[in-house]
C-alpha cells in the first residue's frame, strides 16, 4: 500500500493511509488476530455478518424501490474553531 505526501503535510498522508487499512479491514483483522477465536465462535460471528449483510441488501433495494423513505442526509458540522 502506498500513499503520497504532498507538501511535507504528513497529517493528511496519514488521515489517507488509516481510511485506506480501514476500507481493506487491516484493523479487524489485526484486531481478530489478537487473541484465539474458537471454532463455534467464528461460524457464529461469520453467520452474523451475513445476516447483517443481507438486510443491508435488502434495506438499500426496498429503498431504491420506494418501498421505504430513503435515510436523512446529515448537516455538515462546521469546519475551523478558535485556535
Amino acid at each position: 500500500m502506498q500513499v503520497l505526501v504532498r507538501d511535507n503535510n504528513v497529517e493528511q498522508a496519514l488521515r489517507v493511509l488509516k481510511k485506506k487499512l480501514q476500507r481493506e479491514g487491516v484493523f479487524r483483522e489485526m484486531k481478530a488476530r489478537q487473541s484465539f477465536e474458537k471454532p463455534s465462535e467464528k461460524r457464529a460471528r461469520e453467520k452474523a455478518e451475513a445476516i447483517r449483510r443481507s438486510r443491508k441488501l435488502a434495506r438499500k433495494q426496498a429503498q431504491r424501490e420506494g418501498l421505504l423513505p430513503a435515510p436523512k442526509k446529515k448537516a455538515p458540522a462546521a469546519r475551523g474553531g478558535a485556535r
